[in-house]
């Protein structure tokens, strides 16, 4: 019997229960490598998701930088546009142009640098062509329109560190017309998030003495007679609100960082929030308070309500501030005018806005006496021109980048603070100031330098004088500052 038989055999006589044993195996190995290929297709499709996310998050970043920088040298051609159209602004109205506000027309500008849609409304609108432009445009996404809010049209809580009582005096008396005055009474009358009671004065006092460097309570009182005076800490020092609460934090007694920073400060939960201080998140320009900023509020940009508190903080017993109707009218005639000039600088100057709220001068102030506005007497009239100003030189910048995909769309939002206050005219060294001051400094040293430097010159060339020269210091301060502004606050959402 040959081998290939005898196993032959010995396989007929095997029992039946042994069948189908590889068949299970093979089963089974099936299932184990089913689950090993979905687990394996699940990691790497969530690898793939993030890499993916992580990819259109960083280029709709960039979106959004580039609409930062595009509005920064959006801004930085004001002074450009302004010296351009001053000669027909003098011959028309006899003065010197106003700031011109070109950074409300970023849509209009800018839409030849997003992407091939919004080039596209850019060019049935102007009737141009951008298909021989090169590198001009975005691919793979775009950003939304920028949206520029002026700081320096908002009331600065950051103002009394200084150090000064009259800095301090002022942004008390602003706080208390933004939201002291008689018709907010009712959102005082119940107690806050903290169980606490805090009225308009503990709260103006809250926010002064979280920002300030002394340990002395903040007086927040509105003028009582037509004379201001300096405002002085009282003898009580700060009180330990926030420990008896419990709050692991105390008193900053240094600058705001960020606006965010006052839901720390005592009294401002979410309805005082609401009310007075970013009445709507989706619209950044109705914001009313700022940690940026100049400190005097510019009266051209500012919006209603933050231009009522300036008005109130001056005036408390004004209609305006006790009478519902009259703020109505207030409110309205503004709004008129603003909608008549089409963002147009309504006030020349400072003083322009007063005699406007006194029923006098030209244009607005005609308007709010023809609607029914009361005028207002100011108790210091002198002192509220101070607080004010008709020019912007801090800007906030909101800007958001997007990339759509197949199923989702990725959003970046980039909040940008710019300071143009060091900022040198774009296109020059230096700007016109600088360059006049330098001027005068070597026209006035070069004739009592003239003799010294003949004698040195020959003994020592690198000694000898060119005019116009300017000191290291002079040169520093003109090499680093930006045309573009400097950034001061930057956040990525």
């Amino acid at each position: 019997m040959t081998a290939y038989q005898r196993i032959k055999k010995q396989v007929r006589r095997a029992p039946r229960s042994r069948r189908g044993v590889a068949l299970i195996l093979v089963l089974g190995a099936l299932v184990i490598l089913t689950v090993f290929a979905t687990e394996l297709q699940e990691r790497t499709a969530t690898t793939m998701a993030a890499s993916t996310a992580d990819r259109d998050g960083l280029k709709a970043e960039y979106h959004a930088r580039s609409s930062v920088n595009l509005t920064r040298l959006l801004i930085a051609t004001e002074p450009l546009v302004r010296k351009a159209i001053d000669p027909l602004f003098r011959a028309a109205m006899k003065s010197p142009a106003p700031q011109i506000p070109v950074w409300k027309f970023s849509e209009l500008v800018l839409a030849p640098f997003n992407d091939a849609n919004h080039s596209s409304e850019f060019e049935s609108l102007t009737g141009t062509h951008l298909d021989q432009s090169k590198s001009l445009g975005l691919s793979g996404g775009y950003f939304e329109y920028p949206t520029v809010v002026e700081e320096d049209a908002l009331i600065n809580v950051n103002s009394a560190v200084l150090g000064d009582p009259q800095s301090a005096r002022s942004l008390s008396q602003k706080l208390l017309g933004l939201y002291g005055v008689p018709t907010y009474a009712e959102f005082f009358q119940d107690a806050d998030s903290d169980g606490q009671y805090s009225d308009p004065s503990v709260i103006c006092s809250a926010m002064i003495d979280w920002a300030d460097f002394d340990e002395q309570t903040a007086p927040c009182e509105p003028p009582a007679s037509g004379t201001a005076t300096a405002a002085k800490p009282t003898d009580s020092g700060e009180d330990n609100y926030y420990q008896t609460l419990g709050l692991k934090y105390q008193r900053k007694n240094a600058p705001y960082d960020s606006i965010e920073e006052l839901r720390l400060v005592r009294g401002v939960g979410d309805e005082f929030w609401g009310n007075f201080v970013d009445p709507d998140p989706n619209d950044p320009s109705k914001r009313t308070l700022t940690v940026w900023g100049q400190g005097k509020v510019n009266v051209n940009s500012a919006n209603e309500q933050t231009l009522l508190a300036v008005v109130c903080s001056g005036a408390p017993e004004a209609p305006v501030c006790n009478d519902v109707e009259q703020m109505s009218i207030f409110l309205t005639s503004l709004a008129l005018a603003r909608q008549i000039t089409q963002g147009a600088p309504l006030f020349k100057t400072p003083r322009a806005f007063i005699r406007a709220m006194q029923g006098k001068g030209k244009g607005v102030g005609p308007l709010f006496a023809a609607l029914g506005l009361e005028p207002v007497e100011f108790t210091n009239a002198k002192q509220v021109t101070k607080s004010i100003t008709t020019e912007s030189r801090v800007f906030s910048i909101y800007a958001e980048g997007v990339v759509p995909g197949r199923n989702r769309e990725t959003r970046t939002r980039i909040h940008t603070v710019i300071d143009f206050r060091s900022a040198n005219e774009l296109g020059a060294n230096t700007n016109d100031q600088d360059n006049s001051d330098l001027n005068k400094d070597a026209q006035s040293s070069s004739t009592a330098k003239t003799s010294d430097a003949a004698k040195k010159s020959t003994a020592d060339p690198s000694t000898s004088s060119t005019s116009g020269d300017a000191t290291p210091e002079q040169l520093a301060a003109a090499m680093a500052s930006d045309p573009t502004g400097v950034i001061i606050y930057h956040r990525v959402e």
